[in-house]
Parts: C-alpha cells; sequence; structure tokens
C-alpha cells in the first residue's frame, strides 16, 4: 500500500511499472518519496511562515497544505517529464530548466525553516532593533515637544526674574531706608525724620509693587507649568500609542532581514540540504542509464505515435479518395451531358433535312 502511494507519487505509468521488475519498482518509490516528503517539508515550512503573518494556527495550516500539494504537483511533474534519452546532451537540456524550478522550490522551503531554526538568534537581533527603535521613537516624538516645552519654560524664567529683580530693588530700598534711619547713609542723621519717610514711602509701594508682581507671576507660572505637564502627558500618550507598533515588529520580512544580518554559513548549509533533497530525484532520474521502464515507455510512446500517424495516413488517403471519385463522377456526367447535346444537335438537323426534302418533293409534283 505505502509502496503503491509512493509510486503514484513518482508521477510514472502505474500500468508499465507493475510489468517492471522489482527494483525499478523499487527506485520509482525512492523517487516518489523524496517526492512526498519534500512536499511534507515545504508545508510545514509554509505553515510557519503564515503563522508569523497572520497569527492564527489554523489559518497557517489551512494555507500551509495548499502549498505543500503545490510543490508536490510541481515536483511531481519536474520528475515525470525527464525523459532518459541516448543522447545525455538532450537530457541536460530538458533537466536545466527543471534544476532551475527545483533551486527557486529550494529556497522557498528553506527559508521559513531557517527561520524556526534561528528562531533564537532572530529574537536577539530583533529585540536589539527594538530597543533602539524605541529609543528613536521617544527620541522623534520629543523633537516635537521639546520646541514648545522650551519656549514655555524660557517665559517662567523670565516670569521668575522679573520677581528677582523686583525683589532686589526692594532690598536695596529697604537697605536705604534703614541706613537713613541709622544715619549710617543719606542725610546722617540718627532717627525718622521726613527723608526717612520718604524712603519709607518708596520702599513700601515697591514691597506692594512685588506682591503684586508675585501673585501675577505665580498665576501665570502656575498655567505654564500645567501646560507643560499637558504637554509631557501628550508626549507620554503618544510614546504609548506608537510602542505596540515597535512591538509587534516581528512580521516576516522583519525576521528575514535579521536572519540576513546573522551568519550566512549555517543558513547556505541548510540551503544546500533542501537544493539536494529538491534535487535529488532529478538527479538519480539523470545519472541513472536506461531501464526496463524507460524502454516500455518508450515502446508505448512509439506505439501510440505509429497508430496515430497511421490513422492521420488513412484519413488523408480516404479524403483524396473521396476527391478523385468526385472528380470522377463529375467528369463522366459532364461527358454524357456533351453527348446528349450533340445527339440532339444530329437529330434536329436530320429532322431538318427530311423536311426540306419532303417540301421540294411537293414543289416538283405541283
Amino acid at each position: 500500500m505505502l509502496k503503491r502511494f509512493f509510486l503514484l507519487c513518482s508521477g510514472a505509468d502505474l500500468v508499465l511499472l507493475e510489468k517492471c521488475a522489482n527494483g525499478e519498482q523499487n527506485k520509482y518509490a525512492g523517487i516518489g518519496a523524496t517526492v512526498f516528503f519534500t512536499a511534507l517539508m515545504a508545508t510545514i515550512a509554509s505553515a510557519y511562515a503564515l503563522y508569523t503573518v497572520f497569527d492564527n494556527i489554523y489559518t497557517a495550516i489551512f494555507f500551509g497544505i495548499i502549498w505543500g500539494l503545490l510543490i508536490f504537483n510541481l515536483d511531481r511533474f519536474i520528475v515525470s517529464t525527464i525523459k532518459k534519452s541516448e543522447s545525455k546532451r538532450k537530457e541536460l537540456i530538458q533537466v536545466l530548466p527543471r534544476l532551475l524550478l527545483a533551486m527557486i522550490i529550494a529556497v522557498v522551503i528553506s527559508k521559513p525553516l531557517e527561520l524556526k531554526i534561528f528562531e533564537k538568534e532572530i529574537n536577539q537581533v530583533l529585540l536589539t532593533e527594538k530597543n533602539q527603535m524605541t529609543l528613536d521613537n521617544k527620541t522623534q516624538i520629543a523633537q516635537q515637544f521639546t520646541p514648545e516645552i522650551e519656549k514655555i519654560n524660557t517665559e517662567i524664567t523670565s516670569l521668575k526674574n522679573e520677581i528677582t529683580v523686583k525683589e532686589q530693588e526692594v532690598n536695596t530700598l529697604y537697605e536705604t531706608y534703614i541706613a537713613e534711619a541709622e544715619g549710617r547713609k543719606g542725610t546722617k542723621l540718627l532717627g525718622k525724620g521726613p527723608v526717612y519717610k520718604e524712603k519709607r514711602d518708596k520702599h513700601d509701594a515697591a514691597l506692594a509693587e512685588l506682591n503684586l508682581l508675585k501673585t501675577e507671576n505665580t498665576n501665570k507660572i502656575q498655567q505654564k507649568e500645567a501646560t507643560i505637564a499637558s504637554l509631557l502627558e501628550n508626549q507620554k500618550l503618544k510614546e504609548t500609542q506608537t510602542q505596540p507598533i515597535i512591538s509587534n515588529f516581528d512580521g516576516l520580512m522583519a525576521r528575514v532581514n535579521a536572519l540576513n544580518k546573522l551568519s550566512w554559513l549555517p543558513s547556505f548549509f541548510i540551503f544546500l540540504l533542501f537544493l539536494a533533497i529538491e534535487t535529488a530525484p532529478i538527479f538519480a532520474k539523470l545519472i541513472s542509464s536506461k531501464s526496463e521502464y524507460d524502454y516500455k515507455l518508450e515502446n508505448h510512446e512509439s506505439q501510440v505515435k505509429t497508430w496515430i500517424q497511421q490513422q492521420v495516413h488513412q484519413r488523408e488517403a480516404i479524403l483524396q479518395t473521396d476527391i478523385d471519385l468526385n472528380n470522377k463522377v463529375y467528369s463522366d456526367l459532364k461527358t454524357e451531358e456533351e453527348m446528349y447535346n450533340y445527339k440532339q444537335k444530329m437529330a434536329r438537323n436530320l429532322m431538318k433535312l427530311q423536311a426540306d426534302s419532303f417540301y421540294k418533293n411537293q414543289q416538283e409534283t405541283l
């Protein structure tokens, strides 16, 4: 049962193989097994690759089976269309395009499996890239908010400087009227005279202005600090919104690119392995000598070709015979028609001569 299934996978004529030796059947069973297991590996590879895309196991399995059947059909077609010939050059010519197709299939099959085999290393590369992308993303988002925040901070600093300048002015006026009262500066008279009162009033007015300025600027500073807090909150919100995009940066293309950043030698050997598996049936038929099955297949095709040529020749002969018969029939009909017209003409001439002779005899009698 299993042997017959593998023979079916080989694409060979089962009727002819049943008449061949057991060794010949085993050879084609081995070719069919290679075709089957290549398709099985293609199914697994495709299902894994599609799982990284759809993130749904049922969808991945469904399309993976379809892909495996496609690869199975292609491999079976490649193997079944290779025919042994007495000329190795002819065999090479017919094998070359099939080898190219087999190489393409080997690449398609091996790449998803490489992604699975080197999954840990690829995850490490992706983690490094995600971290760098996170830093770059934060820097880019900060560049959108930083100018506005710096501008507001500058305004806050300016408001604080106004208060500081006013405080220095008030402190200076305070020192002035205290020094006047102590007689250290100004009039240098000890006591609180008119000059002291004038300087004290000036200080009190500046102090009132300072208190008012502090109240106004404090309110302004609080508003601007609230604006900065809102901007920072929006910045963090935008970082939070964009982070899932970075976190999900592990699709098929990202993994393939990450794989290309690893050492190429292991991937190359895996590709060679699948290339050997994919091309094994082709090389098996190419290097093997012309065997019993090939002779029987050639004989069967020759019989079919001869029979078709005979049928074509018979149809051409029948057609030519019909043409000849038709030509002869119509030629005979044409000859008979000409003979009929000639006899009719002679009869008319004879009747005319008889009538003329009768009319002439009547004239003589009268």
